[in-house]
């Protein structure tokens, strides 16, 4: 079976929030549809520290925020999206990969979620006019992005969760530097971004783990794994 892969799931896992369940269930399905071992680890983001990356091939920023440290979330964010460490986000993992990549490249130091603080002045985040969760809708991507590939295809239908997303007001702001808006909902909100020049990042608004079954596991899914063990960087 050759060497076990690890990924650590940054979030405050619940059994009772079905994302949470989800999300290690869909890594089990990829993990079986590809015959290899992953041992997923979820890890609160108040113990995340500058060991996470040395026990793990890989990050997935976890849906259910706020978590209870933003700090550290954002830093391991930026240490993934520096060192070239697979991530994935999805829902509230693509709004703090959003607000990290907000302060740490575009340079607006005080990016803010509202989730966090409602009344910020700077939000980058900020509550959906008409909340998402529960509802699957569809989706366009962008010809040539990772994500297109990964798919097979230039559009889909994904489930969201999640009430918060990119505030009107910074799209622009967004679209601006090197993380490319590639997925869309047919209103033109952005659904999807990634780094094109990297080995896996990749974050959702969407769930995609609630679409994954053990007989179709998800691609975005197989495709961070197989990301995940081709950096695995272990020194044994």
């Amino acid at each position: 079976m050759g060497m076990r892969t690890s990924i650590a799931l940054l979030g405050e896992y619940s059994a009772e929030f079905e994302p949470h369940v989800a999300t290690s269930a869909a890594i089990e399905h990829s993990a079986t549809a590809l015959g290899v071992s992953v041992d997923a680890n979820w890890v609160s983001t108040v113990d995340v520290d500058e060991t996470l990356f040395d026990d793990h091939q890989a990050i997935w920023v976890a849906p259910g925020s706020p978590y209870k440290n933003m700090q550290n979330t954002l830093s391991a964010i930026r240490h993934a999206r520096e060192q070239r460490v697979p991530c994935l986000g999805t829902c509230g993992g693509f709004q703090h990969i959003v607000i990290e990549y907000a302060r740490n490249v575009l340079g607006f130091a005080d990016a803010e979620h509202a989730e966090y603080d409602p009344y910020s002045s700077n939000l980058f985040i900020s509550e959906l006019e008409c909340s998402l969760a529960g509802r699957a809708l569809p989706l366009k991507f962008a010809k040539g992005s990772h994500v297109a590939k990964i798919y097979g295809a230039l559009s889909a239908t994904e489930q969201y969760y999640c009430n918060f997303g990119v505030n009107p007001d910074h799209v622009g702001d967004l679209s601006a530097g090197p993380l490319d808006v590639v997925g869309s909902d047919e209103e033109g909100e952005i659904r999807i971004v990634e780094l094109f020049d990297h080995p896996f990042y990749v974050a959702t608004l969407f769930v995609p783990q609630l679409q994954s079954t053990p007989l179709q596991p998800h691609p975005l899914v197989t495709a961070f794994l197989e990301a995940a063990m081709k950096c695995d960087r272990s020194d044994s």
